[in-house]
């Protein structure tokens, strides 16, 4: 037998993981279970729908770069404000070119910041992303001209999707909106991590210092993903501000940054589908406690999490991995 029949081909390996499994096509079958089921809770899957494809972007860069960041919502609120103000200041109402134009704003901001994040590593990475947060949220506030300031920017009109599927006052169209959104923008994700150039990804999370040695130009592929990643959160906050037609400082505070991470944190880092499922827990807690006790919701979600991460430390996903006996990614 030769030594190529002995060599494991990496192309192979990446094809097999890439593969649907049918827990996969029943997962998101269950996503169009709200029009049936829970109509009356269509508003609240839609945003859902947006945080998730938030904690997606999110994950790219933290869990499989190891790019750890507490200023995303830099991004996130950079796409909110580019869709509400080429729809308020200059009348473009259209909603997928709405889109794709704060996604190509998101990112090309995300691009020139990556510079900055490619230097550093470890705290001086938290603080320069925590930092990049802080100074986006008051250039907004003091830029009141353009992005209304603490009164949230007014005039936001969002056309029928395709001219036809109007945005109702049940949620329908803008959850159908939202889910689509989200499974484009997890298609895109599941192809980049499946791909070699998601396998380099993993290994400068595992040591970038040895990366340059096998001749990887580790720095360019954490400026791609950073870059992708910023244009998935401008995309996620475009949705949002399409779909209640509202855009305010709220998109671009800290809260909204750390509120991610603890999704993650909830799902499991590293793990697509954590993003999602994190988010959907966060979410439906949020809403349930916070109806119960709207000043001290947050009690509730600091001890899920302390229980989650002392339990279960890769997470909900991760956990359940370890009781079926499969292998960490």
């Amino acid at each position: 037998m030769t030594n190529a029949a002995l060599t494991p081909d990496p192309h192979a390996w990446l094809k097999a993981r890439g593969r649907w499994s049918p827990f996969e096509i029943a997962f998101w079958a269950a996503t169009l279970l709200p029009f049936f089921f829970f109509p009356s809770y269509l508003p609240l899957a839609s945003q859902i729908a947006i945080a998730a494809l938030f904690a997606i972007s999110v994950d790219l860069v933290l869990g499989y770069a190891g790019i750890v960041t507490l200023g995303h919502a830099m991004f996130f609120g950079i796409g909110a404000y580019a869709a509400g103000i080429i729809s308020s200041r200059y009348g473009w109402t259209e909603p997928l070119t709405g889109l794709l134009f704060a996604g190509l704003v998101a990112g090309a901001v995300g691009f020139i910041a990556s510079f900055l994040i490619v230097r550093v590593q470890h705290l001086a990475l938290l603080m320069i992303t925590l930092g990049l947060g802080l100074l986006t949220y008051e250039l907004a506030n003091a830029m009141s001209w353009l992005t209304g300031g603490t009164d949230g920017l007014m005039g936001i009109d969002i056309a029928p999707i395709f001219g036809v599927f109007n945005f109702d006052l049940w949620g329908r169209t803008a959850y159908a909106y939202s889910l689509a959104g989200l499974f484009v923008g997890f298609l895109l994700s599941r192809r980049i991590v499946h791909s070699s150039f998601g396998l380099a990804l993993r290994g400068v999370r595992e040591n970038v210092r040895r990366m340059p040695a096998i001749g990887s130009e580790h720095r360019v592929h954490l400026q791609k993903i950073y870059t992708i990643s910023a244009a998935l959160a401008g995309i996620a906050g475009a949705l949002l501000t399409q779909t209640t037609e509202t855009a305010s400082l709220q998109t671009l505070n800290f809260e909204r940054s750390a509120d991610v991470v603890v999704m993650l944190i909830l799902g499991g880092t590293g793990r697509l589908y954590g993003g999602i499922l994190g988010a959907a827990i966060f979410m439906i807690a949020r809403d349930q406690l916070a109806g119960i006790n709207p000043q001290y919701w947050y009690f509730w979600i600091g001890f899920l999490l302390m229980l989650v991460v002392l339990t279960m430390p890769k997470g909900i996903l991760g956990g359940l991995a370890r009781l079926a006996g499969r292998r960490d990614e």
